[in-house]
């Protein structure tokens, strides 16, 4: 990784190898560039992700599993901005990203797009689907 650069890190609670395989699914230009599991060198639970460099629409993303339980997780907050090609593509986004998640904002017409939704999905991710 170059210096100075910015990168998302998300961390899970055991299921990073998970999300990250759904989500380099979902995205074209997506895909994983590194993984790192726990084994007999790390102190996690052996074959979760120590560390992973990872490509979702040609940006780079990190992700870990914690092995320390943390009194935290994600927040809506912080969420990912999709501003999609066409209409089907939010539609595919928002079926895909809320299917055992959770819908904070319905997928629908606002002032601001033509079509919007704000999502978290299975994992505690949050991200915000638009097309203009």
């Amino acid at each position: 990784m170059a210096d100075n650069q910015i990168a998302t890190m998300l961390m899970f609670a055991g299921r990073a190898e998970e999300a990250i395989g759904f989500y380099t699914d979902l995205f074209d230009d997506s895909g994983v560039e590194f993984i790192e599991h726990y084994g007999p060198d790390h102190p996690g639970p052996k074959g979760q992700v120590v560390h992973a460099r990872f490509r979702l629409n040609g940006r780079l993303v990190m992700a870990m599993d914690s092995h320390i339980e943390q009194p935290f997780t994600f927040t809506p907050s912080m969420s990912f901005f999709v501003t999609c090609a066409d209409e089907s593509e939010v539609d595919r986004l928002y079926a895909a990203l809320s299917e055992d998640g959770s819908v904070m904002m319905e997928l629908g017409r606002y002032p601001f797009a033509t079509k919007y939704a704000w999502v978290q999905d299975r994992f505690g991710v949050s991200w915000q689907l638009m097309f203009t």
